[in-house]
């Protein structure tokens, strides 16, 4: 397999005539792809992971605005990495953007720090960007299972590793000593990492706040809390419910999604899944959740993804793009029509939405006599992908 494989997104072309902040989870690529897609004449690049260089910014931030002075820099890009490390530096930034006609390119794995701290982000000065996991276009000629997707994920790291389960655990770990020790929870590391899993064991269900709290011996506040700290590390994503519909009324509750389902499986402590388990069809909500985020977001697309739920019947529907289209995931190989789209239709007699999709392991598209696509995964994704799902 190859080292590198080419990314959707292109940071060069965003940053021709500004400067760009790229966020991402920890080895989504960001290094890689500024290396693989940077032909700009680099001026000054400097990460924040190298201990000397962080702890000169920290006791002095202008220390970079005398950096690029004394090297007369004047124009050009100057590359910055894991900027959320010293948050401060982005008022010298802001004086060297006014000043002069440098561009930067920030890189970060958190903006939890950024604006904790009510730093300034540059006054719109510069363009975001995150970056996720491989999405479907990136990978698609290699033709991967769908369970080696669900078992190992979409991380780069992990999915050209002849070792995935190495990669997981180092990630994991890395990830816990770094970005908890930077939170400055460091002391219930312990509890943390209980929550971490509960959390994974819990993944693509509506967030109870109250049970998890019990569970972990934290407060609620706690527990929310630490919610916090994984949305805005970019390890999970909160999908707010869907609560226009009138027949029958909606749940309020949130549900959370971890990033990743090889993640989210290594830290549930799931071994080997079959397509039998439970666990199966939530990771593979979570993956289709996956493209589904990343394909709204590359695309700076303004709808917004939800999902719908009944307070009574529990009729549900995995996701809804607006108030447009309604998607359901089914991992069966043959669709029972009278069971498997009970909630599509409980959804369709609300008038509101225009286009009703299973996305299932289903070999043959297809569509109902009543209307609702039947689609193989790897179909839903190519059209999604070429913007035909959303057209």
């Amino acid at each position: 397999m190859e080292s590198y494989i080419r990314r959707i997104i292109n940071i060069e072309e965003k940053l021709r005539n500004r400067s760009l902040f790229l966020f991402g989870p920890r080895q989504t690529g960001k290094s890689s792809i500024i290396n693989h897609q940077i032909n700009d004449d680099v001026k000054l690049s400097w990460s924040l992971l190298n201990a000397r260089i962080r702890r000169r910014c920290q006791e002095d931030p202008g220390v970079l605005r005398d950096e690029i002075e004394t090297r007369g820099i004047k124009d050009g890009l100057v590359i910055i990495d894991e900027i959320q490390k010293v948050p401060e530096l982005l008022d010298e930034i802001h004086l060297l953007i006014e000043k002069s006609d440098i561009r930067f390119l920030l890189t970060g794995s958190s903006a939890r720090r950024l604006r904790e701290r009510g730093v300034n982000l540059l006054g719109g000065r510069a363009g975001k960007m995150t970056l996720h996991p491989f999405a479907w276009p990136e990978i698609r000629e290699f033709e991967p299972s769908l369970d080696r997707i669900l078992k190992y994920g979409m991380l780069p790291s992990v999915f050209l590793s002849d070792e995935p389960d190495s990669v997981l655990d180092d990630y994991i770990n890395v990830y816990l000593q770094d970005e908890i020790a930077n939170e400055g929870i460091i002391r219930q590391l312990p509890k943390f990492e209980k929550f971490l899993e509960i959390a994974a064991i819990s993944n693509a269900e509506e967030i109870n706040y109250s049970n998890i709290a019990s569970d972990v011996m934290m407060s609620r506040s706690a527990i929310t809390e630490w919610y916090g700290i994984l949305y805005d590390t970019l390890i999970g994503y909160a999908v707010p419910p869907y609560t226009k519909t009138t027949k029958r009324k909606a749940v309020e509750t949130e549900r959370f999604y971890y990033f990743d389902t090889g993640i989210a499986r290594f830290l549930a402590g799931f071994g080997d899944i079959v397509d039998t388990q439970t666990e199966y069809g939530k990771l593979f909500e979570t993956y289709i959740a996956q493209e589904l985020i990343a394909y709204l977001d590359y695309n700076k697309r303004k709808e917004k993804l939800s999902y719908w739920k009944t307070r009574q019947s529990s009729f549900e529907v995995d996701f809804v793009i607006g108030n447009d289209i309604a998607i359901e995931t089914k991992t069966a190989k043959l669709i029972n029509e009278k069971k498997d789209l009970r909630g599509l239709r409980a959804l369709k007699e609300e008038g509101i939405f225009r286009k009703f999709i299973v996305v299932s392991r289903d070999s043959i598209m297809r569509t109902t006599d009543d209307g609702i696509l039947l689609m193989p995964w790897r179909d839903f994704l190519d059209l999604l992908w070429e913007g035909k799902i959303l057209a």
